[in-house]
């Protein structure tokens, strides 16, 4: 019989996946986009009550739409902005099936074959080319010593914690202080819980600096212009994105040292546990230091834009938490924490996600799993990948990067649809 040979299947229908579909669109290429769950769902199951995104809305726009959103110079909740992802498929007609995941992807001969599981049932699909929009973030990521903290402890990951009302009474460990362990703390410190943080090595920014927002700052720096064969050393290629908040008034920054003076206890990396003891490395002071020289180094790279282009821009307003602890004084020593004397009855995962992608039946993949690619387009033909971080640039994680992302890779893909294919069905 006939089937409909797609030339496009698109992999998740989040930020990256939809924008995806509207350039596809615009290209007039036959495509279908599957989401394992509800249209965003890791915005919409995935985030806390109080979460904002810690980006203006005028820098999360979709190809289509107006730069000028409402409320440009506001923070979005997650349910706003899944509300507006849910306007953009209505509005732009692109095809998107919900609760379909796909569980299989392979090319035996000419065409890809995709198998998803929609309704307890598996369908088989063709296309001539797929695009990976699912992002690297897919799985929940939560160390292995975990299992040997005594069960009366509750533990939640961050994409599970709602607000502290779901927590047992008492205080709350939260591992991890990149930005999402930050910004929970901060929830948790707002509601009136003892939190102790464990920390690593993140570097942060200032929220506001001489007159703007900062990511206006750093775009016009070109600081996350940077590709990624620039970085000398490959560690920072590992590194998590810095501390920011989307919180308050828009022009207060984050730090260690601002959640210390709030009740929060700073810790160093968690190495290990027991049923009822966790054990720190004493490397809290080590942490704080590190994020205080990265927004020393940014506000520094700000400066030099500005007396480099003669700009006039207003002196830098007083930020009292990103004033720097120079020598740490708010870094704990503890090294060793008892988690009943403590009153500690949850502990937080920060610890970020992972991905997987075994559903992907083709030579892709290193022996760590890892994607081999330039650009997001691997050696072997016919598949694509967008929403990974360092895809091209620094700033390829982060809204606005991953829709110049999109853009270069769609066109990359509608360039070989034209040059290699021509038929719109086969027999089978």
């Amino acid at each position: 019989m006939a089937e409909t040979l797609f030339d496009v299947v698109v992999v998740g229908a989040g930020y990256s996946g939809l924008a995806a579909s509207y350039h596809l669109k615009g290209y007039d290429l036959a495509h279908i986009v599957f989401e394992r769950g509800k249209i965003g769902e890791s915005w919409r199951s995935q985030r806390w009550d109080s979460f904002r995104f810690n980006s203006t809305n005028k820098l999360n726009v979709l190809p289509g739409e107006d730069p000028e959103p409402a409320d440009p110079d506001s923070f979005s909740s997650a349910s706003a902005f899944v509300s507006g992802l849910e306007h953009y498929v209505r509005s732009h007609q692109l095809p998107v099936v919900e609760n379909s995941k796909v569980i299989s992807i392979e090319k035996p001969g000419e065409v890809f074959i995709v198998s998803v599981l929609s309704n307890n049932e598996v369908k088989i699909f063709f296309c001539k080319q797929v695009l990976i929009a699912s992002g690297v973030a897919n799985e929940i990521k939560i160390p292995s010593l975990a299992k040997d903290i005594s069960k009366d402890i509750m533990q939640l990951h961050t994409s599970e914690y709602k607000n502290a009302g779901q927590l047992p009474d008492g205080a709350v460990l939260v591992v991890g202080s990149a930005q999402s362990g930050c910004q929970v703390t901060e929830d948790l410190l707002y509601a009136g819980r003892k939190v102790y943080l464990s920390t690593s090595m993140v570097g942060r920014i200032p929220r506001w600096y001489r007159g703007k927002d900062i990511f206006y700052w750093v775009r016009e720096a070109k600081f996350y212009d940077i590709k990624a064969e620039e970085i000398e050393d490959p560690r920072m290629l590992e590194l998590r994105p810095p501390q920011i908040t989307g919180t308050g008034s828009g022009r207060d920054s984050m730090s260690l040292q601002s959640l210390s003076k709030r009740g929060a206890v700073i810790l160093g990396k968690m190495k290990d546990a027991t049923e009822s003891t966790v054990f720190f490395q004493q490397d809290a002071a080590q942490h704080v230091k590190f994020a205080d020289e990265f927004s020393q180094k940014i506000k520094k790279l700000i400066d030099d834009h500005i007396a480099e282009n003669n700009l006039s821009t207003p002196p830098v307003h007083y930020d009292e938490a990103d004033i720097p602890d120079v020598d740490a004084n708010c870094a704990s020593k503890i090294t060793a924490l008892d988690l009943k004397k403590n009153n500690i009855n949850s502990i937080i995962w920060s610890t970020g996600f992972d991905h997987d992608h075994s559903y992907i039946k083709l030579p892709v993949f290193d022996d760590k799993g890892k994607l081999i690619h330039k650009d997001g387009i691997p050696g072997f033909p016919g598949i694509y990948f967008i929403g990974y971080p360092w895809l091209r640039t620094r700033k390829s994680p982060i809204l606005f990067g991953i829709i110049e992302d999109v853009k270069f890779v769609v066109d990359k893909l509608y360039k070989s649809s034209k040059e290699n294919f021509k038929s719109a069905t086969i027999e089978i």
